[in-house]
């Protein structure tokens, strides 16, 4: 980690960023496609957009966008009724060949903006080469095609999160894990974790001794994350998470009546649209777009 501390910036920014020139087996995936596709595909899936985070390292050779999204068209009574956390979808791009192109669906809280990706649902990640404009462009569709189940087995996490209670030793315990055994987070993460578990910035709705409450003290700290790591951070995070609390032990005791996870929160894997094939995703790309 160490890296420079990446800041906010703006779409303008990003799609006038210098592309690279790194010879004829490189693919430029720009920052504007990415960013023009990604708004194009979730408009035609009935998407609003109703935020743009974007942020860059220097001269934006790592470039990330996180959109705010409500889904307009959804008759998913979970979903519309849902107040607490909202649908996003986010991507990372680079032009310095340290990071592939890498797109999911997740969920924000929305008192802090804390994002939640979980780790099954982020599995496309493309190097710069060959046909990469359109595995990108086709993957991006892909994501948005599955959203609202992807979003669903989020809202399911953090219910199931909700019924666990962690102690503070066991919030320690588990932010040493993640730095010196699994190093999730680097010291600036850990401290603002510590600031948080003593002052918490946010009220999540949850108890201090909560997993939820835990969860987003966690989050909270990886918006420092550099672009070039934020969404796996946040994916190896969650199947953190999942693996320790959600499984029917916490730190090898069987769970009480008072921790157990009810059937209704169980963690499951979502079941994404596996009906549609890579003809049908092409298709579906160039018929709504400028290709």
């Amino acid at each position: 980690m160490g890296h420079k501390k990446p800041s906010e910036t703006t779409r303008s920014y990003l799609e006038n960023a210098p592309l690279p020139n790194h010879g004829k087996t490189y693919t430029v995936v720009t920052h504007k496609e990415v960013i023009d596709n990604t708004l194009k595909l979730l408009k035609k899936s009935g998407f609003t957009v109703q935020r743009e985070i974007y942020r860059a390292n220097m001269n934006a050779q790592i470039a990330q966008g996180i959109y705010h999204i409500y889904p307009s068209r959804s008759d998913d009574e979970n979903i519309i009724n849902e107040t607490e956390m909202g649908m996003m979808f986010a991507w990372t791009n680079s032009y310095n060949k340290l990071a592939k192109f890498q797109c999911a669906i997740g969920a924000y809280v929305r008192v802090c903006y804390n994002g939640m990706i979980a780790g099954d649902m982020m599995n496309f990640k493309r190097k710069h080469t060959g046909t990469a404009n359109l595995d990108c462009h086709m993957n991006i569709s892909d994501q948005v095609k599955n959203a609202e189940k992807y979003y669903k087995r989020i809202l399911k996490d953090r219910d199931a999160m909700k019924c666990v209670e962690l102690t503070q030793r066991e919030q320690a315990e588990l932010v040493g894990r993640m730095f010196v055994q699994e190093e999730l987070i680097d010291s600036q993460q850990t401290s603002i974790i510590k600031a948080e578990l003593e002052k918490p910035s946010f009220h999540y709705g949850t108890d201090p001794d909560n997993c939820w409450t835990f969860y987003n003290h966690v989050t909270h700290a990886l918006k420092k994350a550099h672009p070039r790591y934020w969404l796996s951070d946040s994916q190896n995070f969650h199947d953190f998470i999942v693996a320790e609390c959600l499984s029917t032990t916490v730190h090898g005791k069987v769970m009480n009546e008072k921790t157990k996870v009810s059937s209704e929160t169980e963690v499951e894997v979502v079941e994404v649209d596996e009906d549609i094939t890579d003809t049908q995703l092409i298709e579906n790309v160039f018929l709504d777009s400028d290709w």
